[in-house]
Order: structure tokens, then C-alpha cells, then sequence
């Protein structure tokens, strides 16, 4: 799709790319049946082209609220693959039918804040620590699944759950609460208690946090998967009490949808 001596592949993580667009049916409707369905066959044709290239993956959304009609998530390593991608999409159904309202930039990464070996070191009894066979079997574990979380952080394989809540957020850097002049150490503290706070929902939400320092106009992109609205609620409610996001955390739009194949969105979206 992109030539390869001109791809832009970064040195870790994946690019993910939020759209969001606004369907205007009144320019829709100005096409003939037949015009109508060489365009759902063109956006068609065109999924299934995005999803077959190495490492790239594509959800389509229908979204609840009329902030949009329409939703795209999109994950793929080189950065020239994304932007054409992007040009394709809002042309997909015809000029002038998808209008963009929102977007969002961001990178896949591995947080500043995991365990390292060390501290969980600390954390096994003193007669695993003491016993090499058993220390070594520990390590082991203990690597084996940093690997798999650190695999889902940064090179992701997106769920097929239905409900998709997207949101981006940063730290404050205000005069009273400032997150980047908190030491290191405390930093990591707090991080550690949101972590055990997004555990409680192992199994019910699945969480992607993408960096967007520098690409966008926030700091994060937050990314739920659910199985059902309440889920996805529940586990925002309950973070914002804890102290990073409740003394700490600013919050951007958010937007719900729905994962549907193509043919039932065509159906829903009434096209």
C-alpha cells in the first residue's frame, strides 16, 4: 500500500488513529441507487484491503451519541500506511458524504511504571528467595508474563467486544496539583493503586493506553473494550476517586460505539 523505502515505522509501538465522521445524508441522497452501492461496495472493498496488511488492524463503529455517525480505529506500524488510510476513509462513500469531526493520534507503548525484577523480588517469601531452584522457576513466571503484557501493550491484537469507549486524557500541571513535579518514586506509587483499581475489571474491560505526548493534543488515548455499557461505567466511576485521576487527571470527549461488520453498519447507519 505504501512504498517501502518511504515508510515511517517507529523505533517501538504502533500507531493508532481514532476517526470519527458525520454522515451527510442530504449529499447521500443525491446518489442514485446504483451510485449508493458502488460506494458501500467502494468502503467495503477497502476494509478488507486495510485489513490485510502485515500487522494492521481496522474496527468499525457505529456511534451512539450524534457527536458522529460513524467511528474508525485503526492500528498499524508505519505512519504513511495510517495517513492514507485516513485520506481513503473520508473518501470512501463519495465526496463530501463523511464529514471528520473527530480525531485522535497516538502510539502504542509499555508504561514507565511496571515491576521490575527486582521489587518483585522483594515481594516472594524468604524461602523462594533463598532457594535458586525456586527463585529461578519464580523469575520464570514472573517474565513470562511481563512478556504477554508488555506484547498486549505494545504490539496489541484489538478485542472483538462490542462496546468501544475512547477518551483521551493528561496529567495536571497545575500551580497546586502538578503530576511532573512529583518525585519519580511517587509518582510510581500512585500509578501502582490505578493499576490495582483497572485489575478489579480483569475479564470485563480491556484497557489500551497509546501515548500521544507530542502528537496530539493530549497526553493519552484510552481505549475500553466492554461486553456492555455498565462495565465500562463501572470502572470510570470508581478511577475517578483514586488520586490520579481525581487530583491528577483531565479529562478530553468521549465517545461510545459499537463494533458491527460492515453490512449490519451499512443497516444501521440507514445507507
Amino acid at each position: 500500500m505504501t512504498d517501502k523505502s518511504t515508510t515511517l515505522v517507529p523505533e517501538e509501538g504502533w500507531h493508532c488513529l481514532h476517526l470519527f465522521y458525520r454522515i451527510e445524508y442530504w449529499q447521500w441522497q443525491l446518489l442514485n441507487r446504483e451510485e449508493q452501492n458502488a460506494a458501500k461496495t467502494n468502503l467495503t472493498k477497502l476494509v478488507q484491503e486495510i485489513r490485510a496488511i502485515d500487522s494492521t488492524q481496522l474496527l468499525t463503529l457505529s456511534v451512539v451519541t450524534p457527536k458522529a455517525d460513524l467511528g474508525f480505529m485503526l492500528i498499524s506500524p508505519d505512519l504513511q500506511t495510517a495517513n492514507k488510510i485516513d485520506k481513503q476513509l473520508s473518501l470512501s462513500l463519495g465526496a463530501d458524504v463523511l464529514t471528520p469531526v473527530y480525531s485522535y493520534l497516538s502510539l502504542t507503548e509499555e508504561s514507565e511504571y511496571i515491576t521490575t525484577e527486582e521489587e518483585y523480588i522483594q515481594t516472594l517469601d524468604q524461602e523462594t528467595r533463598n532457594n535458586p531452584a525456586k527463585l529461578d522457576e519464580a523469575l520464570k513466571t514472573f517474565r513470562d508474563r511481563m512478556e504477554h503484557y508488555r506484547q498486549e501493550r505494545v504490539y496489541p491484537t484489538l478485542p472483538d467486544w462490542p462496546v468501544v469507549c475512547f477518551y483521551n486524557m493528561s496529567k495536571r500541571r497545575g500551580e497546586e496539583r502538578n503530576w511532573y513535579a512529583l518525585p519519580y518514586e511517587q509518582r510510581r506509587k500512585l500509578m501502582k493503586g490505578h493499576a490495582n483499581v483497572g485489575r478489579e475489571f480483569a475479564g470485563k474491560v480491556k484497557q489500551l493506553i497509546t501515548g500521544s505526548t507530542g502528537l496530539d493534543d493530549a497526553e493519552w488515548g484510552v481505549t475500553l473494550f466492554a461486553r456492555d455499557t455498565f462495565q465500562i461505567k463501572a470502572i470510570v466511576y470508581k478511577m475517578r476517586f483514586d488520586p490520579v485521576s481525581a487530583e491528577y487527571a483531565d479529562f478530553g470527549e468521549f465517545f461510545i460505539g459499537i463494533q458491527l461488520p460492515l453490512d449490519e453498519l451499512f443497516r444501521r447507519l440507514q445507507l
